[in-house]
């Protein structure tokens, strides 16, 4: 939607928020290198908007998910440096070796197609994900101690990385996060000069030991708080306002929405405000989240609809509460993270989970 008059909510994204998370990040890091991971159109900011924004803030290495990602990735950076984390799928080498993508490897099985692929035709180099502790995609540390005592396995690989990815690097304390460090060092070891790579956003908070040869940030790029239990440092990058298109008066104890999960007591106001589910505004914020008008907050009554919100107005002076003003969901005074909260979740979900209905202001940038 491009006119924001006839948009029946706004979506605010600043790309100069997420630059300066990016270099935030990267100064934490001295000399090991900051990439970027951006799959799920990264995290539902538009890929096309983010990873340019990303590369002039000196960003020339990204993570995405799916090869698809990485051909539209390649189209919008020419001379970046993408890696596919979900691996080599059956078929795809020429995929990889046409849109110079880096595979990386999950398993003994894929090595050995990579491997095989790369006897007969140029490619890429490739980076090896070792599994320390997720019990995911990645090979086992039994079966990285025979390729590396088997290097045929591993001949004509190129390998450009060796990587693993942290369980519980949010949680400072838990000590998961050492043992896989201690198990990916002698992992690593097994691979020689090969860069390695460990951390993830929470895991560039966790120390320079956790660090290795690059680092592979992505929700903390996006202004989601790395670390539990600590302020988050991190730029608000997001802004969700919803238009109110109807505000009823009640004088009398009533039912709202769907199910009569609510019913009021006595009299008040509702605003009725475009955002619902099918929006990305989560069903479980229902009777449970809230917007904020002129600093007050305005808590949501009933169940969150498809298309629709019900919101608790009475505290808020009626100059406020016109039909087409605007109520902050997602902002200033109720961020991402106390939103994801009240929904039950964690900001991941709450951030992909934006909807292609409002209308994107991409603020910065250039």
């Amino acid at each position: 939607m491009s006119n924001p008059g006839i948009a029946c909510a706004i979506l605010t994204i600043d790309l100069d928020a997420i630059a300066d998370n990016y270099r935030q990040l990267r100064d934490r890091l001295n000399s090991t290198a900051c990439s970027a991971v951006v799959k799920a159109d990264a995290y539902g900011l538009s890929i096309e908007r983010v990873a340019p924004a990303l590369a002039r803030a000196g960003c020339e290495s990204f993570f995405v998910a799916q090869i698809e990602e990485g051909i539209t990735l390649r189209k919008i950076l020419p001379n970046a440096a993408i890696h596919i984390l979900n691996g080599l799928l059956p078929r795809s080498e020429e995929v990889f070796a046409e849109h110079h993508l880096i595979p990386v490897l999950n398993s003994v099985q894929e090595i050995d197609a990579w491997t095989q692929f790369r006897k007969t035709a140029a490619g890429p180099p490739a980076a090896l994900h070792v599994d320390t502790g997720m019990t995911r995609l990645g090979i086992d540390p039994r079966e990285a101690e025979t390729l590396a005592a088997d290097r045929s396995r591993l001949a004509g690989l190129d390998l450009a990385l060796v990587m693993s990815h942290l369980t519980c690097a949010e949680q400072p304390d838990s000590p998961l996060n050492r043992q896989q460090l201690e198990t990916f060092r002698a992992i690593r070891s097994l691979f020689g000069s090969t860069p390695a790579s460990l951390a993830n956003s929470s895991g560039i908070f966790l120390g320079s030991e956790f660090h290795f040869n690059i680092a592979r940030p992505g929700g903390a790029l996006f202004g989601i708080k790395p670390q539990i239990g600590t302020p988050n440092p991190m730029a608000q990058v997001i802004r969700l306002q919803g238009k109110i298109l109807q505000v009823r008066d009640i004088d009398s104890p009533r039912t709202v929405g769907y199910g009569a999960t609510h019913r009021t007591t006595s009299g008040g106001r509702i605003a009725t405000v475009a955002v619902g589910y099918a929006d990305g505004y989560l069903r479980s914020l229902s009777n449970a989240g809230g917007g904020y008008i002129g600093g007050i907050r305005v808590p949501v009554v009933g169940r969150v609809s498809m298309d629709l919100i019900t919101l608790d107005v009475t505290d808020v002076p009626t100059d406020f509460i016109r039909p087409g003003a605007l109520v902050d969901l997602i902002g200033p005074d109720n961020p991402l993270e106390t939103v994801a909260r009240e929904a039950g979740t964690n900001e991941y979900e709450m951030l992909t989970a934006l909807g292609s209905r409002y209308h994107r202001v991409y603020k910065g940038g250039a």
